[in-house]
């Protein structure tokens, strides 16, 4: 039987979510619970396959693993995360036909950046936005794919001001490495005045403007959503949810406390 999870994850401690050899990872923790539990013996084998790749530090909400099993009754959230780190939980399941494939079958995938918004003109960012829907040539919003299209359809960029933070949606087909960063770098430089929009049209050409631009800090950026033609039935796992809920409270308060502790760092004039 096929077996669907929904993952999400704090990435910062992980070397991206693709298993790598000596390093630690997203997938490979994975591969250690679920052949300790015996749910697979070799996930290659159970052709183990992500949605889609996320970096170093960057987290999901949303990510969807697929693999084969004879053992569906223990490949569910509550046991899986018995054996899983408290950064990583699956939180929902879903029983898929026998060649579905997490990658290959999705239609869209969403990301939000989170960041702090003081410094831009949201107006600006918001029109800068407008431009980068539909379809276009993102070479200059990427690292380097080689010989891959870089062509890729947006479907949806929101901009919402939640405070002192400012949060960036994106909804596309697909998205290059380091797409999404990059996009927020530009958006970030218009909104801050850095460039205008005449240069983000002409970033939009890349046959005719070159430019490089630095990815924007990883710690923002989470998976948020993967999306299929046919709805996936997904069984939420109530108590998977409520531990995961613990688990985030707790990384909450050191985080808060962490904050505060830096303020006082800094030698008061």
């Amino acid at each position: 039987m096929r077996v669907a999870l929904k993952l999400a994850y704090i990435g910062t401690n992980y070397h991206g979510s693709q298993v790598q050899p000596n390093v630690r990872t997203i997938e490979g923790k994975m591969f250690e619970a679920l052949m300790e539990l015996g749910i697979t013996d070799n996930p290659k084998q159970a052709n183990f396959t992500s949605a889609g790749r996320t970096d170093a530090g960057v987290h999901a909400l949303g990510q969807v693993v697929a693999f084969d099993t004879d053992k569906p009754e223990l490949a569910i959230p509550r046991v899986i995360n018995s054996k899983l780190p408290n950064s990583i939980w699956a939180w929902a399941h879903a029983h898929v036909p026998d060649d579905f494939n997490p990658i290959y079958h999705a239609v869209s995938r969403s990301y939000r950046y989170i960041m702090s918004g003081e410094q831009y003109d949201i107006s600006k960012i918001r029109s800068a936005a407008k431009l980068l829907i539909g379809t276009h040539d993102f070479a200059n919003f990427c690292t380097t794919n080689g010989d891959k299209s870089t062509l890729r359809n947006v479907k949806r960029i929101d901009v919402r001001v939640s405070g002192q933070l400012t949060k960036i949606d994106v909804q596309a087909n697909s998205f290059l490495w380091n797409m999404v960063r990059k996009v927020v770098t530009a958006l970030m430089m218009v909104g801050s005045d850095v460039r205008d929009i005449e240069w983000l049209e002409q970033m939009l050409d890349p046959e005719s403007y070159e430019e490089g631009i630095e990815p924007a800090s990883v710690y923002g950026l989470t998976l948020t959503k993967v999306d299929y033609p046919t709805p996936i039935e997904w069984i939420e796992d109530g108590y998977a949810i409520r531990r995961a809920h613990e688990h985030i409270h707790e990384h909450l308060i050191r985080h808060r406390v962490m904050a505060e502790v830096l303020e006082n760092l800094v030698p008061q004039d």
